[in-house]
């Protein structure tokens, strides 16, 4: 178990008033920290989130803040998120959840490893996936050719819209709506999901973490768009070497008291 000395607060700009609950609820215990514009609101030091030195970050709002500030940490803190969205499945409390167990989580914590995925262009490394890494077509109603590699082994020749390179974490998110199936984040694998492939044998696929993934893209006249967690953009284009590999970066979470697999059936099962 870990017990927080230092915590940083980051939160969506339109949340002030969690923060400040969850600010006032902690800051006689810890030493608080908050992103330049939260701690603006709270009367606190403002660090940048690739500055902070701290044991915890506590996160408010959907998974895509979650998304964001795990992109910007540039050493392993776990972050503990407060989910502010509607379906998020990265937030570890409710607000409720939050207000009566934050003192309880930061006397005494577990942490939880969870895979991200790299992407090299042409040697130069992008910023790690939490959930995904989405090659898509440039032009709407315009089909991209590619080839996909495992360990430079041919896997897949497609014609289709994209692919989605997903982690067990991202399962439940575009890899799912695409299709793709739900997997334990604690199994080592990456999951490759087809997007509207013009191919009937053309199946959603597991593969082992391990492995190298290689994409080629086969027409000279059609472009594609690299997308990182919906966040992170480049075009790519014929000739350029993408390779995804499992990063030696992985993210680290303060572990939820809810499973899983609770988690999918209260969230998805009963909507």
């Amino acid at each position: 178990m870990i017990r927080a000395e230092r915590v940083a607060i980051v939160a969506r700009d339109d949340l002030s008033t969690m923060a400040e609950k969850v600010f006032k609820r902690i800051k006689d215990r810890v030493d608080v920290v908050a992103d330049p514009k939260t701690a603006y609101r709270l009367g606190t030091r403002g660090v940048a989130i690739q500055d902070m030195d701290v044991d915890m970050v506590i996160c408010i709002g959907g998974d895509g803040t979650i998304l964001r500030t795990l992109a910007s940490i540039e050493r392993p803190v776990p972050v503990l998120g407060i989910g502010m969205g509607t379906i998020g499945f990265l937030a570890a409390l409710t607000p409720e959840e939050a207000l009566d167990n934050l003192c309880k989580v930061i006397d005494g914590f577990e942490v939880e490893e969870r895979t991200r995925l790299d992407v090299i262009v042409d040697g130069e490394r992008q910023p790690p996936a939490m959930n995904e890494i989405v090659v898509l077509t440039m032009r709407p109603a315009k089909m991209i050719h590619f080839s996909i590699f495992i360990n430079e082994e041919e896997f897949e020749d497609l014609r289709a819209d994209g692919v989605v390179f997903s982690t067990p974490t991202g399962s439940t998110a575009y890899s799912m709506s695409a299709g793709g199936p739900i997997v334990d984040p604690g199994i080592d694998c990456t999951i490759i999901v087809p997007l509207a492939p013009f191919k009937l044998s053309a199946r959603p696929a597991v593969v082992s973490g391990s492995g190298r993934i290689r994409l080629e893209l086969l027409d000279p006249e059609k472009d594609a768009m690299l997308v990182i967690d919906g966040e992170a953009k480049r075009s790519i284009k014929q000739g350029d070497r993408v390779e995804i590999v499992r990063s030696s970066r992985p993210a680290l979470f303060v572990k939820a008291h809810e499973s899983f697999f609770s988690r999918v059936r209260n969230k998805l099962m009963r909507m």
